[in-house]
């Protein structure tokens, strides 16, 4: 059968998604108060049960919200919070991520260590010190456990349901916004107070762990309220500002605040990145309305800055897109020049070839590049695509079972795995490869369908079959778990 859950989502959050968003509310104590290791929190919530929470929630938004799945950002943003997150005082570092398909502005961490990045983020965030600006502040709630404490001010004060930024965030993204904000209209005003209090705790906690934090990985902390104050003057009067802003208040005293704070720090932290740059013009792309006006405003960019390698690598992306392959390599080719061994560059020449059908040229770029990047995501990715393109699937699909590997949560790598396998004639994988997925997106009903379709073939392989039965049992047992947590 067709996979197609991939592209179809619903109109409306289901209920209990949006009953577990709303839960990941209001930090109670003040900004200086932090919790300590075996504090009462830890008592109603522990940090292992938020993992699991963590991971229950995320796979219900992957089934509802679009994600990207452009292999070079999503290893961006993984490898930039993890780095930002090795001189967190985030403790438990099983970090997952989701990039979602959004061009609004917004970040948000979840309990267990998920982490999720609007791609309109980077349209935003003009250089790296703000872009880690805004992920540090969202390490600084998993790090001080603000999920775990405000369960324990939900159980203090009695209130039945505090709505908060996160069902904000997966309501505007699944195009639900006007429902989420009647749920937080329904709370009694009391609520809504004690609410908006706990609120502005954990925004000023989280400024204050966050500038601490990009300090220590090497950034300049005026970067965020940097940011703040630009964002605030360009929205002051929009009746509907970015999701952002919804969610993170921005006003003069949190400004204020920030901006003392980071100017106690000494001088000289980084501000940008040319990698950040790279990936802001990639995702640029995305966002275009056609991919001929991106080249129209990639060609004016360049001119005005002839040196900008990010336009010039922006402009030769788009040039692929609109199918101006020759124009493509003439853009790209000064950049290979200057850095004939940068993977983004060469990926994207990679691409150009792949495109234009110059396979034996793509394969030997990526046989190089693999002696450099061996480990490399995008890269590993690239060669799957390749070989794919050479009609070689058993060939590809090698390729991803190394890949998953390494990812065994990622469900673009399954859903892709699914469908080399069906090439390359092994049925029984597309079933066990659409099982992963659906369990990674949330929809345990068809994953374990697909285990029974599977082990339909198994043609009497009691090895495999018991394999695929231990399998099917844990993922009932997930399944259960998460209904359990969602009552």
């Amino acid at each position: 059968m067709p996979l197609n859950a991939r592209t179809c989502r619903m109109n409306l959050l289901h209920p209990s998604l949006l009953a577990l968003a709303c839960l990941l509310a209001a930090p109670p104590g003040m900004a200086s108060d932090l919790p300590s290791l075996g504090d009462a929190s830890s008592a109603i919530v522990s940090p292992e049960q938020e993992h699991q929470l963590g991971r229950a929630w995320l796979s219900l938004l992957r089934g509802q919200v679009p994600h990207l799945s452009d292999a070079q950002l999503k290893d961006y943003v993984e490898t930039s919070v993890y780095r930002l997150s090795e001189t967190s005082q985030v403790q438990d570092r099983r970090l997952e991520f989701v990039l979602l398909d959004s061009p609004q502005l917004n970040a948000f961490a979840a309990p267990g260590g998920i982490i999720g990045v609007n791609g309109g983020l980077f349209l935003y965030a003009e250089t790296e010190a703000e872009y880690a600006a805004v992920l540090a502040h969202e390490l600084a709630h998993l790090s001080q456990r603000h999920f775990a404490r405000g369960l324990e001010a939900q159980q203090r004060l009695q209130i039945p349901m505090m709505a908060t930024m996160l069902a904000g965030i997966i309501a505007a993204a699944a195009g639900a916004g006007d429902a989420g904000m009647a749920a937080i209209a329904s709370s009694q005003a009391a609520a809504m107070q004690e609410m908006r209090r706990f609120s502005r705790q954990n925004e000023q906690e989280a400024d204050r762990i966050g500038l601490l934090n990009l300090e220590k990985a090497g950034y300049d902390p005026r970067a965020m309220p940097s940011m703040f104050e630009r964002l605030m003057r360009q929205y002051r009067y929009d009746a509907k500002p970015p999701e952002f802003l919804l969610t993170h208040p921005v006003t003069e005293s949190r400004i204020a605040d920030t901006r003392n704070r980071a100017e106690q720090y000494r001088t000289g932290g980084r501000q940008d990145d040319h990698r950040y740059q790279l990936m802001r013009a990639r995702m640029q792309l995305i966002y275009e309305q056609t991919s001929g006006m991106a080249v129209k405003r990639f060609r004016a960019q360049l001119d005005e800055n002839p040196k900008s390698s990010a336009d010039r690598y922006g402009l030769a992306l788009a040039l692929t897109k609109s199918g101006q392959l020759n124009e493509a390599r003439e853009a790209l080719q000064p950049l290979l020049d200057k850095t004939p061994n940068d993977i983004d560059y060469n990926l994207a020449a990679a691409a150009l070839d792949i495109t234009a059908n110059r396979l034996q040229e793509a394969e030997s770029r990526v046989k190089r590049l693999l002696a450099l990047y061996p480990g490399n995501y995008p890269l590993r990715q690239t060669q799957a695509d390749l070989l794919l393109k050479q009609n070689q699937p058993a060939a590809a699909e090698k390729a991803l079972n190394e890949l998953l590997a390494s990812r065994p949560e990622d469900p673009d790598v399954w859903y892709q795995a699914a469908e080399v396998r069906g090439l390359s004639g092994d049925i029984i994988g597309v079933h066990q490869a659409r099982a992963e997925y659906f369990a990674l997106v949330g929809n345990y009903d068809q994953a374990i369908e697909q285990l029974d379709f599977a082990k339909r073939r198994a043609n009497g392989n009691f090895q495999l079959a018991a394999r695929m039965d231990a399998r099917q049992q844990a993922l009932k047992e997930e399944k259960k778990m998460i209904e359990e947590m969602l009552r």
